[in-house]
């Protein structure tokens, strides 16, 4: 067996949904931005908190690789990606690594 060290970054951002005014509206912007993100960064995505409130939500975007720089560039690069659409504004995020 190989002894490979794997690490694995989770990033997590609490999100603000201005124009929705229904659950529609958000799942609508939600999903979008999910795809966006998966389709753009190779990353696993999910919605972890808020799915009840139609102007908030919290995802969870996570990578694993041996290489933690490599993991810290790409949710950098993935919360800069968030941080354009102007359908949602970032009220808090963090960085963890496993």
């Amino acid at each position: 067996m190989m002894d490979v060290t794997s690490h694995i970054g989770v990033l997590y951002v609490d999100l603000f949904i201005g124009d929705a005014q229904s659950l529609k509206d958000k799942r609508m912007v939600i999903k979008g931005l999910k795809d966006r993100i998966r389709n753009q960064f190779n990353v696993s995505i999910g919605e972890l908190d808020g799915e009840d409130k139609w102007q908030t939500a919290t995802l969870g975007v996570a990578m694993i690789s041996n290489d933690r720089r490599y993991i810290d560039g790409i949710l950098q690069n993935v919360l800069n990606f968030i941080e354009r659409d102007h359908s949602v504004q970032i009220s808090d995020h963090r960085l963890e690594f496993c």
